[in-house]
């Protein structure tokens, strides 16, 4: 599984983490991706991995 939105495409972001001695080692910031099941154009339920900023603004359609 990639770890990107299927409908916003936000995906891991990078970055350092430093230490009080400022030794920096690579990092990863993960979106929070959870599997819900949604409602396509064709009116099928399918699962998809949708980040929650998605599943709040409303981008998604769950099934009834």
């Amino acid at each position: 599984m990639a770890r990107k939105c299927e409908i916003c495409g936000k995906g891991p972001a990078t970055g350092n983490n430093v230490s009080h001695a400022h030794n920096k080692t690579r990092r990863r910031w993960l979106p929070n991706l959870q599997r819900v099941r949604t409602v396509d154009a064709g009116g099928r339920t399918v699962r998809m991995n949708v980040c929650t900023r998605c599943i709040r603004s409303g981008a998604v359609v769950k099934p009834a």
